[in-house]
């Protein structure tokens, strides 16, 4: 069940709402119940037959966060004993799941061999909550989490608006919220406020995620049944996935944290404006917070983090990104995106450390729109990889995108250009028939989207005052692109103004699903 369909919106939101509310006048307790049993519905919406594989992943891993947070010594033997038959436990319902065919194949290709693939399907979520329970453990043996209700675990695990795509959640982070007093009370500013982000989120996705991604596909799509791509098709699709992707994943996200704020629960920021920052090191701190965190606090530091000699903080550092892109999806193409941003925070650091002065990271502006340009074409190469079917329609791609297979216009672009032509034809561009009305549209799309993307305040900037999120980010001003001062100002309030606008959205939204795909981040 889609959150931007019609049995979400109009079906299962309303009753799992109102639900939760009503029985909440009979205790907490039942509440909890209500909402684990609709969440648990909303899952096996796609699938019934892997509400079993998440809820023997959730037994085991209760009972372990019990031994740990209570019987085992944390620091001794019995205590990284449990932890680590956790993380093994976890990680090999992953690797059953999600790399079996993957293994076999890279087998069959390096060996000569003809292993039969075993064809399993990918459970939904399995990443996500496999991952969110890792942490669960490891908190619980720093004396972080602790949990006693089953019940109240199932919740921290399932509970909707999270569950299929993230944000990753901490149960210290979320559980105490539906423990307050105030809890299982429905507050008008929540519903306002959760409905509000809730809308910005569905119209990101329904008209400007699916919007560019018709223009985007074709392009990879070509380019994988060995298509030649000229640089403006290659870069007008690698643009229009870049675009797709963000308004996708950044829609879902506030869709999720509006989600939960209708309940009274505060997730946290996933999101603030990648493509405004200067550098990848800003960049990951921007792109899929909760997962980049993840990242950092339970594999680079486990691995070592900082700490030794600068070579091993830097291996430290590839080893995590790699792990990231195979995370990301069971083929090399992700372990490339992943090691190639490895590769690009590794550089970034050491620029950082021997050229302190002159790192792009001042207020000059054509020093930060310098360093701007080179983050953002970073990764929008590391894109294409993260997007392609295989190594050879990535490299394709590329090479359009480096000019190798020429420069052209449709043909019908050329002949509206008159005597401009000429000097263009004189230069080497080329042409081709057919294709005009798609070449004009991608790249109207591309100046549409572009500057929303680097311009405008974030969902989180806009309903600042309404504290939307947990672990809101902040930055110094350098760290990214200039906000034109007028927008920065743009500020939600709870007034009929405002109300009118984001009706007008969400209808619009609403009129756009007709056309909605899946989510980009489902199939991770």
């Amino acid at each position: 069940m889609l959150f931007s369909s019609y049995e979400f919106l109009f079906a299962f939101l309303p009753l799992t709402f109102v639900g939760y509310f009503l029985i909440a006048r009979l205790g907490r307790e039942p509440a909890v119940a209500w909402l684990v049993i609709c969440s648990l519905f909303f899952y096996g919406w796609w699938n019934p037959t892997y509400l079993l594989l998440i809820a023997v992943s959730m037994l085991v891993n209760f009972r372990l966060g019990q031994i740990l947070s209570k019987r085992a010594d944390p620091d001794g033997f019995s205590g990284r004993l449990w932890l680590s038959a956790g993380v093994v436990f976890n990680l090999s319902l992953i690797a059953y799941f999600k790399y079996t065919d993957f293994a076999i194949e890279s087998v069959n290709n390096l060996a000569g061999t003809h292993i039969p693939l075993k064809e399993i399907i990918l459970p939904l979520a399995i990443s996500f909550f496999t991952f969110q329970q890792i942490a669960y453990l490891v908190d619980a043996r720093r004396g972080l989490a602790r949990e006693y209700s089953f019940m109240h675990y199932a919740l921290f695990v399932t509970f909707f608006p999270q569950l299929i795509a993230g944000p990753i959640v901490h149960h210290r982070d979320m559980l105490p919220q539906f423990m307050r007093d105030d809890a299982m009370k429905p507050h008008v500013s929540n519903i306002s406020i959760g409905l509000t982000i809730f809308a910005i989120g569905l119209f990101k996705k329904t008209v400007l995620a699916d919007g560019v991604a018709q223009f985007a596909t074709p392009t990879f799509d070509a380019a994988a049944r060995g298509e030649t791509l000229s640089l403006f098709t290659a870069w007008g699709g690698a643009l229009a996935y870049t675009l797709q992707l963000y308004f996708d994943f950044s829609g879902y996200s506030d869709m999720a944290i509006g989600g939960a704020r209708i309940f009274g629960i505060k997730l946290p920021l996933n999101f603030h404006s990648p493509y405004r920052a200067t550098s990848i090191i800003e960049f990951w701190r921007r792109w899929h917070m909760t997962l980049s965190q993840f990242l950092r606090e339970y594999l680079y530091i486990a691995l070592g983090g900082n700490r030794g000699t600068s070579l091993k903080r830097y291996r430290n550092l590839l080893l995590t990104m790699l792990l990231g892109g195979l995370w990301h999806g069971a083929g090399w193409t992700f372990v490339v995106w992943g090691g190639l941003h490895g590769v690009y925070l590794t550089a970034n650091h050491l620029w950082r450390r021997f050229f302190p002065g002159v790192d792009g990271f001042n207020n000059k502006p054509l020093v930060r729109l310098v360093a701007w340009l080179v983050t953002f074409i970073a990764v929008v190469i590391g894109w294409v990889f993260f997007r392609a079917v295989d190594f050879d329609t990535a490299v394709s791609v590329l090479a359009g995108m480096a000019g190798v297979h020429g420069v052209a216009l449709p043909n019908g672009i050329a002949m509206r250009l008159g005597d401009l032509w000429l000097p263009l034809q004189a230069i080497g561009i080329e042409t081709y028939l057919g294709g005009g009305t798609d070449f004009v549209q991608t790249w109207l799309w591309i100046a549409m989207l572009l500057p929303v993307a680097l311009l405008c305040p974030n969902t989180q900037q806009i309903m600042r005052t309404a504290e939307p999120a947990l672990n809101m980010h902040q930055c110094q001003p350098s760290d990214e692109l200039p906000m034109p001062s007028a927008l920065s100002r743009l500020r939600w309030e709870p007034s009929a103004r405002w109300a009118l606008l984001i009706g007008f959205l969400a209808t619009v939204a609403i009129f756009a699903m007709t056309r909605v795909s899946e989510f980009l981040y489902f199939q991770f």
